[in-house]
């Protein structure tokens, strides 16, 4: 599994662990939000999904990242897609799991009194308004799915901005057709 961002690619999950810390030791007494999120495009012959990971230091910046998966055919179901998704969301939230939050907790834990915190968010590229939104009917099932995983809250349009803005924005690129 690799990721990448503007400046870093082939970047490892623990180099993603290691630059989440550095970014949070910089202001340990900040308030953050560490935020997954999936979107997909479909393309000629295949799919693309991309899944960002954000930690954002509210008012004060973020750090960024996003991992490609190409899957080659085009997949037209609405439901599919979705639950792709947030099946690609819910992976890379497990592997930022245990160890990695118990450390990022850590590192804020002596800063509480001064307002350090963290949200965990796995953002669900749907919405809830029927009229707007096909995926509607499903945001439920998916919120179910997020919240059974425990540590992460599901978060759903307007407010899934790691899905329908970071990593919306990498999926409209052509992509190279290697697999993975």
């Amino acid at each position: 599994m690799r990721f990448q961002n503007l400046t870093d690619s082939k970047l490892s999950p623990d180099d993603v662990c290691r630059r989440v810390l550095r970014f949070m030791a910089q202001d340990p007494q900040a308030s953050y939000h560490f935020m997954i999120g999936t979107d997909s495009q479909v393309h000629r012959g295949y799919t693309k999904f991309v899944t960002g990971l954000i930690i954002h230091r509210l008012g004060k910046g973020a750090w960024a990242c996003y991992r490609t998966v190409i899957v080659p055919r085009e997949i037209e179901s609405v439901k599919e897609k979705l639950s792709m998704e947030t099946a690609l969301s819910q992976e890379v939230a497990s592997i930022f799991s245990g160890d990695i939050i118990r450390r990022m907790e850590d590192l804020l834990l002596p800063h509480i009194l001064q307002g350090a915190s963290l949200t965990l968010y796995i953002d669900i590229d749907a919405g809830t308004e029927p009229k707007v939104n096909v995926t509607a009917k499903y945001v439920q099932e998916m919120v179910d799915r997020v919240e059974a995983m425990g540590k992460y809250a599901p978060r759903v349009k307007p407010h899934a901005c790691a899905a329908s803005a970071y990593a919306n924005r990498h999926t409209k690129r052509p992509a190279r057709m290697a697999l993975g």
